[in-house]
């Protein structure tokens, strides 16, 4: 009896989740950034930078969808719009734009070795 081969891909939404969580939190903290920077926080800067947590932490729900690599790209790209309210929020996107690039590339890669079956879990002892 052989055990059944199991799906790397799938484990790939909890890393989704962890790194939306983990960048809500990046995205929460940059108000202490503009506190020290600039002098403190306007109530619309405070609402954006909240709006944009919320919205990360919101989309970990929907971190197993297939178009959740997408969502985080996504996300980049309104945190680099963003940095024109809150100019720390661009450089934030910037950084984790490269992390979701680097999702995407990874995700390719092990589909690729999965569909020619040179993963390692699918070698036969």
């Amino acid at each position: 009896m052989s055990t059944p081969i199991k799906d790397p891909l799938k484990s790939f939404g909890g890393v989704i989740a962890a790194t939306l969580i983990l960048e809500a939190i990046v995205v929460l903290l940059a108000m202490l950034v503009v506190a020290k920077a600039d002098g403190g926080p306007t109530t619309f800067q405070l609402v954006v930078v909240a709006v944009l947590g919320l919205v990360l932490i919101v989309g970990c729900r929907f971190a197993r969808r297939p178009w959740a690599v997408l969502f985080g790209l996504a996300m980049q790209g309104v945190l680099v719009l963003a940095g024109l309210i809150v100019p720390v929020l661009a450089i934030v996107g910037v950084i984790f734009a490269a992390v979701w690039i680097y999702f995407l590339i990874i995700r390719r890669l092990v589909a690729r070795k999965m569909a020619e079956g040179t993963l390692p879990s699918q070698q036969v002892d």
